[in-house]
C-alpha cells in the first residue's frame, strides 16, 4: 500500500484528468434553458454505458460484502460531500426496503451529520478521522468498508482505506477517475470513468449519478442473495406508511390469489409480508 505522502504526490502528478477535465460545453450561461437540459441529459446517457464495462469490477465486490454480511460483519460507507451523502442514503435505506438491522449497513461522512445537510469546510483533508469513526463503531475484520470519492484523492477517504488495510480490513472504492489514490488503496476497487462534468469539475452531477447508480447495484444485489427478496418483492420491507401497507396488501394477493380485503387482514395481523407468505403459501 502506498504512504499517503505518496498518494497527494500521485495526486499532483497524475489525477486531473477525468473529474476535472475541461467540460465538452462552453458559453453555458448563453444557453437557453431548454439546451441546458437538453445537454445535460445527453451527458447522463453516457453514465450507464460507463457502468458496464466495470460491472466485473462491481460483481467483485458485491460478492466480497456478500461474503461479509452473510458471516455476520457489516457494511460500512465512507465518503465526504455529495459521496457521503450518498452513502448515507443507501444506507439509510436498507432497513426499510429490505427489514435488515438499522446497524447491518452504516454510512460516515467527514464532518458528521451537519455535513449532510451542508458543507464542513476541510473536512475531507483530515486523514485519521475516518478511522476514527469506524474504531467508534467497532470495526473487526468481519466487517467491509466501501471507500466512495469521485476524485479518488479525498484524504479522508484514503486514510481510513489505509488505516483498514494495516488492520486486516477488506475495503472497496467507487471512484470516477481510474488509477487514483483510492483505487490504489482499496481491496476491490470499481473505476468508472464518467468523463469531464457539464459544468467543469461538478462531481454531484455525472459522478453522482454513477456512484448512486454503483450504490444501488451493490446493496441491492447483495440483499437479494441474503435471502431479502423473495420472487421480486420487497416481502421483510417495514410496514411504516400506508403506502406500503397497500403494497404488501398487493404483494399478498398476488402470491396467494386471494382477495385483497383478505390479503391485507392477513398483513395487519402477521404484520409481515414474508410471515404472511410463509404460512400460507
Amino acid at each position: 500500500m502506498h504512504s499517503f505522502e505518496n498518494c497527494r504526490r500521485f495526486e499532483l502528478l497524475k489525477i486531473m484528468k477525468n473529474t476535472e477535465s475541461d467540460s465538452q460545453y462552453n458559453h453555458l450561461e448563453k444557453m437557453t434553458i431548454r439546451e441546458i437540459l437538453c445537454n445535460i441529459n445527453h451527458e447522463d446517457h453516457k453514465v450507464p454505458i460507463a457502468i458496464e464495462q466495470v460491472i466485473p469490477q462491481i460483481e467483485k465486490l458485491s460478492q466480497a460484502v456478500y461474503e461479509k454480511l452473510k458471516n455476520g460483519g457489516r457494511l460500512f460507507y465512507i465518503g465526504s460531500g455529495t459521496s457521503g451523502r450518498l452513502g448515507i442514503v443507501d444506507a439509510s435505506e436498507c432497513p426499510p426496503t429490505f427489514g435488515v438491522d438499522k446497524g447491518l449497513v452504516i454510512g460516515i461522512i467527514a464532518g458528521g451529520d451537519i455535513a449532510i445537510r451542508q458543507a464542513v469546510e476541510h473536512a475531507e483533508d483530515d486523514y485519521d478521522t475516518g478511522w476514527k469513526e469506524l474504531v467508534k463503531n467497532n470495526i473487526t475484520n468481519k466487517d467491509v468498508v466501501i471507500g466512495i470519492s469521485a476524485s479518488g484523492t479525498t484524504p479522508y477517504v484514503i486514510g481510513t482505506l489505509q488505516h483498514c488495510a494495516k488492520n486486516n480490513i477488506i475495503t472497496g472504492a467507487i471512484t470516477s477517475n481510474p488509477g487514483s489514490p483510492i483505487g490504489l488503496e482499496a481491496t476491490f476497487p470499481v473505476e468508472v470513468n464518467t468523463g469531464s462534468e457539464f459544468i467543469t469539475g461538478s462531481t454531484r452531477m455525472k459522478s453522482g449519478t454513477a456512484q448512486k447508480l454503483i450504490l444501488n447495484m451493490i446493496s441491492t444485489s447483495v440483499m437479494i442473495k441474503l435471502g431479502r427478496v423473495i420472487g421480486n418483492k420487497m416481502v421483510d420491507m417495514k410496514l411504516s406508511n400506508n403506502k406500503l401497507i397497500e403494497r404488501g396488501t398487493r404483494m399478498i394477493s398476488t402470491f396467494l390469489n386471494i382477495p385483497e380485503e383478505q390479503a391485507k387482514a392477513l398483513l395487519l395481523e402477521y404484520k409481515s409480508v414474508r410471515k404472511v407468505i410463509e404460512k400460507y403459501s
